[in-house]
């Protein structure tokens, strides 16, 4: 009999994460504050948790896919969290993009449990957590991550330990700003080639096949030539990645040029209101500053 699972979040990431992790046999119990998403995983054959407790006492593994470290530290540390039922033996895998000192501090306050955690954020868009290709990267001991890697890969293709507490979370801020980059490039240069009358689905596709391709040009180009800045996650939510890597860099007294860069493009999307929308709304910025738009719809043939 496989281990039972406690999964808490499932939000876009975490419903289809739980869901691969049934279709691999465990036993699952679910929590999350809107009740309508643990009843469309208790229609497919999970068990509802009463409360956080209730889930620390029946899973000996427990999956979080939080938005934030202050909902991690509230989720396990908070009046009613995890933390007063765990016990040896326990392991705690944080999935969500936190930060790598919160990590380690919550860390140390499960350990005096007896339980151990382990930082493991993933990285893909919501149809890779659908179907189980994710990229995981984790921290923390490797004892506990060996004994749960089996789960992580129900979840993910690409699972790779990175050594102590927080260093998944400081790969994936390292991952995170190489994306934000490229999407920030992405929203400079397309309407760059617009202004000067090229067809910017062309200069998408010799893109996407050059030298110049990257995933965040390629999702994100489409996204913008279809106008659609709706789906997926917002940037406003989003601003946490990058600005954990500058604080990190700014104890060290490390300066990160082309991500201060790439930052004022983000910024700029910020103050202009786009905050609810997703990055590559970013490209309004240039628009703008350069009186084109980026779309399918134009025709330069």
């Amino acid at each position: 009999m496989k281990e039972t699972v406690g999964f808490v979040g499932l939000g876009e990431m975490g419903e289809g994460m739980a869901r691969n992790v049934m279709k691999s046999g465990h036993p699952l119990v679910v929590y999350d504050l809107r009740q309508e998403r643990m009843d469309g995983l208790v229609a497919t054959g999970a068990t509802a948790a009463k409360g956080l407790r209730d889930l620390a006492i029946r899973c000996r593994w427990i999956v979080l896919v939080l938005p934030d470290a202050d909902v991690v530290r509230s989720v396990i540390l908070g009046e009613g969290g995890l933390l007063k039922d765990l016990s040896q033996g326990q392991i705690l895998a944080d999935c969500g993009t936190t930060h790598p000192i919160a990590t380690r501090e919550i860390c140390s306050q499960v350990a005096k449990t007896g339980a151990q955690f382990i930082d493991a954020p993933v990285s893909g868009m919501e149809a890779r957590a659908q179907d189980g290709s994710l990229t995981i990267m984790a921290g923390g001991e490797e004892e506990a991550f060996v004994t749960v890697a089996p789960l992580l890969k129900t979840m993910a293709t690409d699972v790779t330990y990175m050594g102590v507490s927080g260093n998944g979370q400081l790969t994936k801020m390292v991952n995170n700003i190489l994306f934000n980059i490229s999407i920030a490039a992405m929203s400079e240069l397309l309407p760059f080639a617009t202004k000067f009358g090229l067809h910017p689905e062309k200069v998408r596709r010799v893109i996407n096949t050059g030298s110049g391709q990257s995933y965040g040009f390629d999702h994100f180009s489409r996204l913008a030539l279809s106008r659609d800045f709706e789906s997926g996650y917002p940037m406003e939510k989003a601003r946490k990645d990058m600005d954990t890597v500058f604080e990190l860099a700014a104890k060290e007294q490390i300066q990160l040029p082309l991500a201060e860069a790439a930052m004022k493009t983000y910024e700029a999307a910020l103050r202009q209101g786009f905050g609810h929308e997703n990055k590559a709304a970013m490209v309004k910025v240039w628009e703008e500053l350069l009186g084109v738009e980026v779309t399918h719809s134009k025709h330069y043939d």
